[in-house]
């Protein structure tokens, strides 16, 4: 048996010297990313870490502006035309819903949407769907309160006009960008008043997440509201009698407006249009109603009263014979010797009945409103002293209301002036007005000669209720009293023995004008065979002048004369007017209100 030596041991066989390397490499790779890992949380969590949770919270808060409530829009009275009503907005983030039939069912007491409808939308998978924007507050914030996964209830306001269509036209209306026309257009900066922020944590979709805080950054600014010029009695007066004149003569449009002599402010101003044309019988008249209540008469989008310019024909006849009296080149009792026609400047020019040499004075030329009587009046002035006498009456000129779309009209002037103008233009065939600038020139007759700007809004509705009047509106001498008290006499005898007998108001004196004017056909040198405007302009009591009125009546078709059509509308509405203020017969204030047969010419120009 062979025996071991003990000295000797069993030894391991060496570690190979490139794995050891190897082996401490790794351990120092891992021993460096641990320090590099818990630097880079270091930075993270200590050093960045505001920078970070501001990105975090950037992604999930969101600032949003919320606009102000919409200030109202009044009547002189207070009465409200216009106003805001704070309503709900409910929407859907259809991503957070699992069950929209189910949903549907628990909703549609809520927001008036059908279930089947309802279940449709909570379908779209957009992540933003408008259910209801005008939820009534009360119960919008009930409905806020109760579980109901991606809905969220907003504030917001719905555009409420208490009155219907009364003063449409005027007023204008509302679109997603905030006022569409009219005053609602042109005040809409004042009315929107200033939006605020406020900051919530939402979807990405855009809608608030369920309890979540929200922050006010800063308050909405509510706007500024409208106290009118405007009756909402008178107004609906106009507008009910101008509907059913238009109604009944078959015409396209027409607008009105009465004013207050004295101070420019516009008590009533009517524009409407027929969608119905042929003239029919009419239904059941409300004697008060939120609408006019004519059928096919309706609001016109643009106020015809300011951004339509007419050819105004008879009634433009107060620049000829203001001109004249004012130069002393005629008096009412001067005789004029009045053929029937004339040939000027390769025109031939006529009175609208035939008849054989008159000897005429002005006052009965223009009582019976002959073409060429006026025509052998304005030579007199000549063209220079008729040019500029358009101009010292403000035709031509937009108002200082600047209301949207209004136009300054088109005139002639002396680089263009035709000789056959010399009978064109004293006749009312040249120049093309709105109504407004034919109203504001005799309003300056029934103001003694004072041309006043037309005023449309009387004070500033502040959010604490008070009341900041508008500064008066600007006035300026166009002619002299004198010429404005002789020119009001000749106007008084136009109603009483001329075109105009159907304005007569039994108990009140009233001066005015008639108007039947050619239409010029669009784009060509000729005329629209058998279509005219009827108008008639005038003022009342003529003897101390409280309220302006104009009437035009766009194409009239059972009859076409101004004595006709407009100034039975004038009649009833100056009577309203008249006897809704309390004025007496001999014209003297007392207290604001609560709250034609034809004869040589018929006007026709």
């Amino acid at each position: 048996m062979t025996t071991q030596n003990p000295s000797v041991s069993r030894r391991r066989p060496p570690r190979d010297s490139a794995s050891l390397r190897r082996l401490r490499f790794f351990q120092l790779a891992f021993f460096l990313a641990f320090v590099i890992l818990i630097g880079r949380l270091f930075m993270l969590q200590v050093v960045n870490h505001s920078f970070y949770a501001h990105r975090a919270a950037s992604q999930q808060v969101r600032d949003v502006s919320t606009p102000a409530l919409r200030a109202g829009i009044f009547d002189r009275n207070g009465s409200i035309l216009a106003v805001s009503r704070p309503t709900a907005m409910v929407i859907a983030d259809n991503f957070q819903i699992s069950d929209p039939a189910q949903e549907a069912k628990q909703l549609t007491s809520w927001v008036h949407v059908p279930v089947p409808q309802l279940t449709a939308m909570l379908r779209r998978h957009s992540g933003y769907v408008i259910l209801n924007d005008h939820v009534d507050l009360s119960r919008g914030r009930l409905l806020s309160k109760l579980y109901l996964p991606g809905i969220t209830v907003e504030n917001t306001s719905q555009r409420v006009y208490p009155n219907g269509t009364l003063a449409q036209s005027l007023i204008g209306g509302m679109n997603n960008n905030g006022g569409s026309a009219g005053l609602e257009y042109q005040y809409h900066n004042l009315l929107a008043g200033q939006a605020g922020v406020t900051r919530a944590f939402v979807t990405p979709s855009g809608i608030n997440l369920p309890g979540s805080h929200v922050q006010v950054i800063h308050k909405a600014t509510p706007g500024v509201g409208l106290e009118l010029t405007i009756d909402a009695a008178l107004q609906y007066i106009t507008e009910r009698n101008l509907a059913i004149q238009i109604h009944k003569t078959g015409a396209i449009a027409g607008s009105a407006l009465v004013m207050d002599v004295k101070t420019g402010e516009i008590l009533a101003n009517a524009s409407l249009v027929n969608t119905q044309r042929p003239a029919g019988v009419l239904g059941p008249i409300p004697a008060w109603g939120n609408d006019v209540a004519v059928k096919g008469v309706q609001q016109t989008i643009n106020n015809l009263s300011f951004s339509q310019a007419y050819e105004p024909g008879s009634v433009f006849k107060l620049v000829t014979f203001s001109a004249a009296l004012n130069q002393g080149s005629i008096s009412p009792t001067t005789p004029f010797t009045v053929p029937n026609a004339v040939r000027v400047g390769g025109r031939y020019f006529h009175d609208a009945e035939r008849h054989g040499t008159l000897h005429l004075t002005a006052t009965q030329i223009l009582a019976q409103s002959s073409n060429i009587g006026t025509y052998l009046v304005g030579k007199t002035v000549g063209s220079t002293g008729l040019l500029a006498q358009v101009e010292r009456l403000g035709f031509g000129q937009t108002t200082a209301l600047h209301y949207p779309g209004e136009t300054a009209g088109l005139l002639v002037n002396a680089s263009t002036y035709h000789p056959s103008d010399d009978v064109a233009l004293p006749i009312g065939q040249v120049d093309a007005v709105p109504p407004i600038q034919v109203l504001d020139a005799y309003n300056a007759i029934a103001n003694g000669g004072v041309f006043v700007q037309p005023k449309i809004v009387r004070g500033l509705v502040y959010p604490n209720g008070s009341v900041h009047a508008t500064p008066p509106s600007f006035q300026r001498v166009a002619l002299s009293p004198s010429v404005a008290l002789t020119l009001n006499k000749m106007l008084q005898q136009v109603v009483l023995a001329g075109t105009g007998t159907n304005a007569i108001i039994p108990g009140y004196s009233v001066a005015g004008k008639t108007g039947t004017a050619t239409i010029p056909r669009p784009g060509h040198d000729s005329l629209l065979v058998g279509s005219y405007n009827a108008s008639f302009v005038g003022f009342a009591p003529a003897n101390a002048p409280v309220f302006s009125m104009i009437v035009v009546v766009e194409r009239p078709t059972t009859t076409i004369f101004g004595g006709e059509v407009a100034a039975p509308v004038f009649q009833q509405v100056m009577s309203y007017a008249l006897h809704r203020w309390g004025i007496p017969s001999n014209g003297t204030f007392i207290k604001p209100p609560a709250g034609s047969k034809a004869s040589i010419a018929s006007d026709v120009t």
